[in-house]
């Protein structure tokens, strides 16, 4: 018999073919920006795609997306999630816009965690992105309480205190069970506008070295461009601009190789359901 206090199992969501969740062990990485990329490179890659804002302290996805219009909820209080570049997406910033910090309690955000899952329209979707707040912690346990992950993705920087963090990030989804599908290195090199040299400003390839020593795939890094920032701040993601805009095209390759690794996880999932 169940005792009352076992976890609750994770319900898949119906109509969701994978979930995916994009965390950093750190903040100042840019996951956010890594996050709303490669979402849009998905679809753009003909994936229908869904986005979860789930970094309730600090949402920066509205900014990002460029929409802060408020969800409609339908009857049975049904949110319906805002449709922005073609990405059904939902952030606690919709909901209560502007700057008031919101001060939140374990169950609390337990609660929203919940509600952005399992009471958003999100209809058929082939990817649903988390994006986590920064560090290790409660949202990720909502998560995996309450939806089966696919995976998940871990942004770091190439600076070693980056990717000390992002090894507890490694760390933390080992211990959740959540296979991670990769690592991306953001904000890698720059590339002087003057000279054409590169620049590592952060000691570029630390993360790719990480995931080999933790045989993790390693989906690319991305190039510290002003451009990706100004998209950011704008609500005009550089992946907008497609696959064969320079600025947007590392993106389009971790998003690629994102799918390979998502697919084959999804599909080992379904087998052991099988052999039950």
């Amino acid at each position: 018999m169940a005792h009352s206090h076992a976890m609750p199992s994770p319900v898949a969501l119906p109509g969701v073919s994978k979930i995916v969740a994009v965390g950093s062990g750190k903040g100042g990485v840019g996951k956010t920006t890594v996050a709303v990329n490669l979402a849009i490179a998905l679809s753009k890659l003909g994936q229908r795609v869904g986005l979860i804002d789930a970094d309730i302290y600090g949402p920066n996805v509205p900014l990002m997306m460029g929409s802060s219009k408020q969800p409609m909820v339908g009857p049975g209080n049904v949110i319906e999630p805002n449709l922005t570049h073609g990405i059904k997406t939902i952030s606690i910033g919709y909901i209560s816009p502007g700057d008031k910090p919101l001060v939140m309690r374990g169950p609390m955000l337990h609660q929203i965690i919940r509600q952005f899952l399992q009471q958003v329209n999100w209809g058929e979707l082939d990817y649903l992105i988390v994006d986590l707040p920064p560090g290790t912690g409660d949202v990720v346990i909502s998560l995996v309480q309450t939806v089966p992950l696919t995976g998940a993705v871990v942004v770091s920087t190439p600076s070693d205190v980056s990717l000390e963090d992002a090894r507890k990030a490694l760390e933390m989804f080992a211990q959740v069970h959540v296979e991670v599908l990769g690592i991306v290195e953001n904000m890698s090199h720059f590339t002087c506008p003057h000279c054409h040299q590169e620049i590592d400003i952060f000691s570029r390839g630390g993360a790719e070295r990480t995931a080999k020593q933790f045989n993790i795939p390693f989906l690319g890094s991305i190039e510290l461009i002003p451009a990706i920032r100004e998209g950011g701040d704008r609500g005009l993601p550089v992946t907008l601009a497609g696959p064969k805009s320079p600025q947007a095209a590392e993106f389009y390759t971790a998003a690629q190789k994102l799918m390979e690794q998502a697919e084959a996880a999804a599909a080992k999932a379904t087998d052991v359901i099988e052999i039950k």
